[in-house]
């Protein structure tokens, strides 16, 4: 049996004082920029305030978008730059920043290319809320993409001997000239690192209390999805050298979050994309599954405070092996019989079998008459046993952040570039409007990551 890969930071005594990048941050997009820099021929060392590698990446179940891949040819799927474009233009309702918006979708294919030259095989496809296409990429083992992704980016890491500290936190960017010169940042003394250029993949805010009430205090009651570390210290940090922040009242509740235990868990959009259904606590459906994450939110908000219920069956639960975690930490219901899950949930079985009845013929024929759902249709609920987990809306992500070019060079409030400054991933704001399609973050750390990387290049050679 293969040896567990354990991935060991960089002991604190090993920290110089100068680098050529900094980067702030061991999600996916500090991971990717990180190793693309590196491979460029830069020393870059990647600094994490917490004891945690991986951030909110970690947490990612559903998969990577990307449009025009050999993976979706192999799969027989013919998709196109300008669909995967009008679908997040449509579903981020059309207040996306179409300069990013462009140079992201354009650069998905290449991204998935990236990373299979690095053995990270994302050979699999789902498709998430919003979109039309199967494009969203996700390992053959069908594992969630996060994890994997971090795991296998950080044995690239390690291989290249980045340096990789945790328990970091920078508390100032240093300037001159109105250039970037390097951090400070806290061990357990005060530390000054000197750089030549400075990459933001610090993640958002949907953790920071004080950001989400200065900007949505309607949303402070809610629970999140994210880590503790997500309290944007990288949008203060960049504000603190004039930097301009965009869309920050643009902040996404998901839909599927079961929060009846101490810790929320986020059910990924994969298990509507592979066929669950949603009921109420009547048990029959009440929405387009797979509409945009907006939409489905306002529908469970609209039953009063309920949460509802996703429905699928054993062939739904081998698609996505999510659920075998959702399932040892106790959050999903089973039932021999549909009569026997309605039961189990205290809802009318009569009610759970009629309208698992009527969605297995909508799949049967094609035709979601009642909701107009047209995706997620490859399967029915009829492959005992059956299954159900309790969700409610929690915060999940905030689109809002530091204005960027399509460069990630990071602009100021008269959108003039503050030179040496990069963002990259949800640190960044104005790429997906007012709502994030479920597998466009993953793909945003790996193509804005990758972008970063060669921007900070080009800049050194200045």
């Amino acid at each position: 049996m293969a040896k567990k890969f354990v991935f060991e930071p960089t002991t604190i005594d090993q920290l110089k004082d100068h680098y050529d990048v900094i980067i702030i941050g061991s999600g996916g997009t500090g991971l990717t920029s990180a190793i693309q820099a590196y491979e460029l021929g830069l020393s870059p060392v990647i600094l994490e305030k917490m004891d945690k590698i991986g951030g909110n990446t970690t947490r990612a179940s559903s998969g990577m978008n990307a449009a025009e891949t050999s993976v979706q040819l192999d799969h027989k799927i013919v998709d196109s730059f300008e669909d995967f474009y009008n679908e997040t233009y449509l579903g981020g309702g059309k207040q996306n920043n179409t300069e990013l918006l462009k140079f992201f979708t354009e650069h998905g294919a290449l991204a998935i290319d990236w990373l299979a030259q690095h053995g990270i095989e994302l050979d699999d496809l789902t498709i998430t809320g919003g979109m039309k296409t199967m494009r969203t990429h996700r390992p053959s083992s069908l594992a969630p993409i996060g994890g994997y992704l971090v795991t296998e980016l950080l044995k690239w890491v390690a291989k290249d001997e980045i340096p990789l500290f945790d328990n970091i936190k920078v508390t100032d960017l240093l300037t001159e000239n109105g250039q970037i010169t390097g951090v400070k940042a806290e061990i357990d003394q005060e530390v000054t690192i000197k750089a030549d250029a400075v990459v933001l993949a610090t993640g958002g805010f949907g953790a920071g209390k004080d950001l989400l009430a200065e900007y949505r205090s309607d949303l402070l009651s809610l629970r999140t999805t994210n880590q503790p570390g997500a309290t944007g210290d990288g949008l203060k940090l960049a504000q603190k050298v004039g930097a301009k922040l965009v869309d920050m009242d643009q902040i996404q509740v998901h839909p599927t979050v079961q929060q009846d235990t101490p810790h929320a868990f986020l059910i990924g959009e994969a298990v509507r994309g592979e066929g669950a259904i949603l009921v109420d606590n009547a048990g029959q459906r009440f929405v387009n599954e797979l509409d945009t994450r907006k939409n489905v939110t306002k529908a469970i908000d609209d039953l009063g405070g309920t949460g509802a219920y996703l429905i699928f069956d054993r062939d739904i639960r081998n698609r996505v092996k999510a659920i075998e975690f959702y399932d040892h930490v106790g959050l999903v219901k089973a039932g021999q019989t549909l009569a026997e899950l309605a039961t189990e949930i205290n809802v009318d079985p009569k009610v759970l079998e009629q309208t698992v009845s009527d969605w297995d013929q909508a799949v049967k024929t094609q035709s979601d008459t009642v909701f107009g759902r047209t995706t997620g249709m490859e399967r029915n609920i009829s492959d005992a046993p059956f299954y159900a987990i309790h969700i409610a809306p929690a915060v999940h992500y905030t689109m809002g952040g530091v204005a960027i070019n399509h460069q990630t060079q990071v602009l100021n409030e008269s959108g003039q570039v503050i030179k040496g400054l990069f963002a990259a991933g949800e640190v960044a704001g104005g790429l997906h409007g007012n709502n994030r399609i479920g597998g466009n973050s993953i793909a945003e750390t790996v193509v804005f990551g990758r972008q970063a990387g060669q921007q900070v290049f080009k800049y050194l050679q200045n």
